[in-house]
């Protein structure tokens, strides 16, 4: 599904027009970003929920020459889904 496509599922389903359910989504996403960016978590319903994961750093190995390498710590995004959606799928 592309996204002009998931848009127009959500128009068709809302009774929204396209142009205000892309404003919608415009909106999520900022907030998204707003409420990630210092640690916060964001419930999604009957999904699940997205929170930002510090990631330690770790020993790893590069796959072309098996040499070990650090890597670095870092952030990221992870999306831990509902029991229900568990369920469903």
């Amino acid at each position: 599904m592309t996204q002009a496509q998931f848009f127009s599922a959500v128009a068709e389903a809302s009774g929204l027009s396209k142009a205000q359910v892309r404003q919608v989504f415009t909106a999520v996403e900022e907030t998204v970003l707003k409420t990630l960016k210092p640690g916060g978590k964001i419930p999604l319903g009957g999904l699940g929920a997205v929170k930002l994961v510090d990631r330690k750093a770790r020993m790893g190995r590069n796959p072309a020459t098996g040499e070990a390498i650090q890597i670095k710590a870092s952030k990221k995004v992870a999306f831990r889904a509902s029991k229900e959606l568990k369920e469903a799928i």
